[in-house]
């Protein structure tokens, strides 16, 4: 059982039950990102099943990675249970300190993303920028009617679970997007009480995400083997336009009912602490969570630079002593 696995699992988990902020930004910096993605194409490709048929149950489950995928599934169901209770309490009480610790983990994530770039030539400086305002407009246009057509209802599925594994990009915020959030979670919650319909919505969903999956997964597995500084540079920008989704302080626009019946917020104004309605600002204690979210990522870094160093040594010294 590897415990950093699903601890890393546990903290995607917490992210994906927060509108704004990505699953797959959690995976990127805590250096699983193409593993995962990898494993994903596998399973939804042939060369798993075809090894399964050739070999049988082991072999196919190593292809896999089935280890590495089981603990983080198991790390990701512990942290949106965790979510549930902890982190859905906070953002009742003290929104502005939770929403400021997710921006400053952003911005350094944004900061060790650009420092992968090896080479900034004119195509990475314009992805970086077609992301950012590509994501910055996603945070400010108006929510769609949401329908129960099957077609709309597989799209959705399609572009959720894409925006889910995207960093920088919410796959539950693209969902209020298109006006399908309450559509798609009222009819997880009515296939228990049988409301009619309801197991058809979920079906229709289910296969969109499974064919998104299997076709996003592969193109950012090649992108990211094919055109790697390019890739960065296009992440580093969805993650600094999704900042705008962060801001601590913000007023009310628009609201919507959502899947419990509650009124939630849609469309917001990002104000300073003078202006927020929302409550008490908690202005020192979110610099102290921007704070903490920012040097969470580059400590996060160190402590995986140290371990890679630690293991180099050991392998060089084993030689060493081979020799």
């Amino acid at each position: 059982m590897n415990l950093s696995l699903i601890l890393k699992g546990m903290a995607m988990g917490i992210a994906e039950a927060i509108p704004g902020v990505s699953g797959g930004t959690i995976a990127f910096i805590t250096g699983i990102y193409e593993r995962l993605l990898e494993a994903i194409g596998s399973i939804l490709g042939t060369r798993v099943a075809g090894t399964f048929r050739r070999e049988g149950f082991r072999p196919a489950w190593h292809a896999a990675d089935g280890a590495f995928l089981l603990q983080l599934g198991l790390g990701m169901v512990i942290g949106l249970g965790i979510a549930v209770v902890a982190i859905t309490s906070l953002l009742e009480n003290y929104p502005p300190v939770v929403w400021a610790f997710f921006f400053g983990l952003i911005v350094s994530s944004a900061i060790y993303v650009a420092r992968q770039i090896r080479r900034w030539g004119k195509s990475a400086v314009t992805l970086l920028i077609v992301g950012a305002v590509f994501a910055y407009f996603l945070t400010t246009i108006n929510p769609l009617a949401g329908s129960t057509s099957p077609l709309l209802v597989f799209f959705s599925g399609v572009v959720a679970i894409s925006a889910l594994i995207l960093p920088g990009v919410s796959g539950s915020f693209i969902l209020v997007l298109l006006g399908m959030y309450t559509v798609v979670f009222g009819a997880v919650r009515g296939v228990a009480s049988g409301e009619e319909g309801a197991l058809t919505i979920v079906a229709f969903f289910a296969i969109g995400c499974i064919v998104g999956l299997a076709a996003f997964s592969r193109l950012l597995t090649w992108t990211f083997k094919t055109y790697p500084d390019r890739t960065f540079a296009l992440l580093t920008g969805f993650m600094l336009g999704s900042l705008n989704q962060l801001w601590p302080w913000r007023n009310a626009i628009t609201t919507r009912i959502d899947s419990s019946g509650e009124e939630v917020a849609v469309l917001e104004a990002r104000v300073l602490p003078a202006q927020y309605l929302g409550g008490e600002p908690y202005v020192l204690a979110v610099v102290l969570a921007m704070s903490a979210g920012l040097a969470l990522v580059f400590l996060l870094e160190a402590f995986a630079t140290q371990k890679q160093t630690e293991e180099s040594e050991n392998l060089t010294s084993g030689t060493s002593h081979n020799d």
